[in-house]
């Protein structure tokens, strides 16, 4: 598959051939929402607790006797029906985390990448950084790849200063080529990946398959 590499200036510099099994694969919506609800899953910290009848503090003794008051049957103050009672199947402490295959995992990356690049929201830059670490330095090259939008922007290595310059913008995320994550990519409105991490990302699958 042949993209268009552009200018921080957004001009037309070359052109780039990705790789087709990585950029160029067919769809699958499956893997894809497999890959995101697994990571949403594992975010989840699943610390909620209730007390049952058992835990919470108060007497076992029947307020009243059972017969002859005329009032309802009662048992004691912990009983879920009283206030201040127990819960009944309340919550509990609990790990929401599950494993993925590793197989999974990266079909679902690169079905999201086919996804971007098959609907033109993913746009090849030339290798930039911002070396000043202002936010405005970055919002001035990013508003040259279109209107204020959910932006991903995949970088070829941990660059500290353009994510300096870009934590202060809540609409864009930073994902180095090696560690991408599957939310973020689906739910970009625009990928502007560089010119370098395009290129490594073929490599890096490559590289993976081949250690299997």
């Amino acid at each position: 598959m042949e993209k268009k590499v552009y200018s921080v200036d957004g001009k037309e510099l070359r052109t780039i051939n990705l790789d087709d099994t990585v950029f160029g694969l067919p769809v699958n919506e499956d893997v894809i929402y497999y890959a995101i609800n697994n990571e949403l899953a594992n975010k989840r910290v699943g610390t909620a607790c209730t007390k049952g009848r058992a835990e919470v503090h108060g007497s076992n003794a029947k307020p009243y006797k059972q017969k002859g008051t005329g009032n309802a049957r009662r048992g004691d103050k912990k009983s879920p029906l009283v206030r201040g009672g127990g819960v009944v199947f309340g919550p509990k402490p609990r790990d929401f985390s599950f494993a993925l295959p590793k197989k999974v995992k990266r079909l679902a990356m690169k079905s999201i990448l086919s996804l971007k690049a098959q609907t033109d929201r993913l746009t090849i830059v030339e290798d930039f950084t911002v070396a000043s670490g202002k936010t405005k330095d970055l919002v001035k090259i990013l508003s040259n790849f279109g209107k204020d939008e959910r932006t991903v922007i995949v970088l070829k290595d941990d660059d500290a200063k353009i994510k300096q310059a870009g934590r202060n913008i809540p609409t864009v995320s930073f994902l180095s080529f090696n560690r991408l994550r599957a939310h973020d990519l689906f739910y970009g409105k625009k990928i502007v990946m560089l010119e370098t991490a395009a290129k490594n990302l073929g490599d890096f699958y490559k590289a993976e398959k081949g250690a299997e």
